[in-house]
């Protein structure tokens, strides 16, 4: 008996890496993953959202714009980017040190904009992470206003989510179909 019982928990536990596994990726291809679950995963929901269109979007789109004047693709990407790393410095973590002024127009290409999206996410989501929950009570200033850590984070996820809004607009202007719609 007792091997039986031994045999069945073997088996049980060399099933687990393969059933975990099987479970990341079904929430990887969940739509809805991240969503009502706290900031964290809102935050996850829209990079990974964000991230996906860009893929999806051919490189030459990447400097469609929809009439001069307004932000091409790319602008609106490395807008996103920007603020990120901008709202995030607010609240303390400062600027990468390859970040310089006019970023936001001469980075174009279809991978660099991707890595600094990618970059901006990963700032963001690391600082929070490590951030005590009273320091998100911490009064910081922005645009001469007060605000709070917390509010700034939140800010970003607004922010982005505005922007993610624009880009679907342009993405189907343009042809391409947010990957996420076709689950």
């Amino acid at each position: 008996m007792k091997k039986l019982v031994l045999l069945v928990l073997m088996i049980g536990v060399m099933g687990l890496p393969g059933a975990r596994t099987g479970q990341a990726q079904a929430k990887a291809d969940d739509p809805l993953e991240g969503l009502w679950q706290g900031y964290d995963g809102e935050l996850r929901h829209a990079e990974r959202q964000l991230i996906e269109l860009a893929e999806a979007t051919p490189e030459d789109k990447f400097t469609w714009r929809p009439a001069p004047g307004v932000r091409s693709t790319s602008e609106v990407y490395m807008h996103i980017a920007t603020a990120n790393f901008y709202l995030l410095s607010i609240t303390g973590p400062k600027y990468p040190d390859d970040m310089k002024e006019g970023i936001e127009t001469s980075v174009t290409s279809k991978a660099e904009v991707i890595k600094w999206l990618k970059r901006s996410f990963e700032a963001v989501k690391q600082a929070h992470l490590a951030v005590k929950p009273d320091d998100l009570k911490r009064k910081v200033v922005v645009f001469k206003r007060d605000a709070t850590v917390d509010g700034m984070y939140l800010r970003i996820l607004v922010h982005d989510n505005e922007h993610m809004g624009q880009l679907i607009a342009y993405a189907r202007m343009s042809g391409v179909k947010p990957p996420w719609s076709e689950k």
